[in-house]
């Protein structure tokens, strides 16, 4: 990680996530002067200017506006990860980093670099065996990676007035992880985790604080993005490893000191009644459901791996932190009886 950040002001979006938490409390660490942007969900570290705006409405971009002001480096994580329709995640995901971005673009003094984080899953799913490359044309399957997809093209139209680099990440995980730990490692201490499909899945992970590396990288270093006609400015990254589904269930048993769990392949079909039931649920409780069929499209392809060697070489990004040393820093910061910090992608 490096310690380049002092004295330098960056604006944060999505601060109050998963991933922004993390990222601005390595950034106040390395003497950083940080603009938060939240809605109004309070932050959980000192150190760190709030700014109240929304993306998405006239009178909350007028906030954005105000806590750009100033910043030499905005780096972009608000996102909606689960919506009950696709306009939900359309609205953020798109409509919303469009928005930053012409804000961005039109101002007298634009930020030296503007860093979006998107998602694998606005590149695709992968060829088993065969890691997506940033060159391979995108194919998303799933509402929430083509509105990701979107918010990249978005960004790459304001291409000729700001500079842009985007950081495409496949699962990420660590201490704080809402979503992906906190649901597999329950089933592993149990002994019986299920895999959605009965054929073989190959997956990239990337732990937080690698992620974090990566876009702190990219506001300094890379390609930034061309107007159009090419992959410029975009980088995947994960850990370098592809795994299947066995082997990620058989290290976090490992970790934990547990035997290795029986995995129980559940039918595509059953895995989309299921979402199906868990949306009816959530409507009833005003709640949006991780399973759901968006999920479901992701779930039933066969791979989901990317090479970061672009990434490597431009950024000079190298994972620091493999599965093993992941989960155990998840569990190190993960009070008993709890599944997850607090926090949101």
């Amino acid at each position: 990680m490096t310690a380049g950040a002092f004295g330098k002001r960056f604006l944060v979006t999505g601060a109050a996530g998963f991933v922004g938490r993390r990222l601005c409390a390595i950034l106040t660490a390395q003497g950083a002067h940080v603009t938060a942007l939240v809605h109004r969900t309070p932050l959980p570290y000192g150190g760190i200017r709030p700014a109240i705006g929304d993306l998405t409405t006239a009178e909350g971009m007028r906030g954005v506006r105000a806590a750009a002001d100033g910043a030499e480096y905005v780096i972009h994580l608000a996102a909606v990860v689960k919506s009950r329709s696709c306009p939900g995640y359309w609205r953020c995901n798109a409509e919303g980093t469009a928005n930053l971005a012409r804000i961005l673009a039109a101002a007298p003094l634009p930020p030296r670099r503007l860093v979006l984080c998107s998602s694998l899953a606005a590149a695709g799913p992968s060829l088993p065996g065969r890691p997506r490359t940033e060159d391979d044309p995108p194919a998303p399957v799933s509402h929430y990676g083509r509105s990701k997809l979107a918010g990249e093209q978005a960004v790459r139209k304001c291409a000729d007035r700001l500079g842009a680099v985007v950081i495409r990440p496949p699962i990420v995980y660590g201490p704080g992880d809402p979503a992906f730990l906190p649901t597999l490692l329950p089933m592993v201490r149990k002994g019986l985790v299920l895999k959605a499909g009965v054929g073989p899945k190959r997956y990239s992970l990337i732990h937080v604080d690698d992620l974090c590396a990566a876009l702190l990288a990219a506001t300094e270093r890379g390609t930034t993005m061309r107007s159009e006609g090419s992959s410029s400015g975009v980088y995947s990254v994960s850990d370098g490893q592809e795994y299947t589904w066995q082997r990620l269930c058989r290290t976090a048993a490992d970790v934990m000191g547990y035997r290795p769990p029986l995995l129980i392949p559940v039918p595509h079909t059953v895995t989309r009644a299921v979402a199906i039931g868990a949306e009816a649920a959530g409507r009833l409780r005003g709640t949006v459901p991780a399973l759901n069929r968006d999920k479901v499209r992701e779930l039933n392809c066969a791979a989901w791996a990317c090479s970061s060697a672009r990434a490597g070489q431009d950024l000079g990004f190298t994972p620091s932190i493999q599965l093993p040393e992941g989960i155990a820093s998840f569990l190190a910061a993960t009070p008993p009886g709890r599944k997850s910090p607090p926090g949101h992608t």
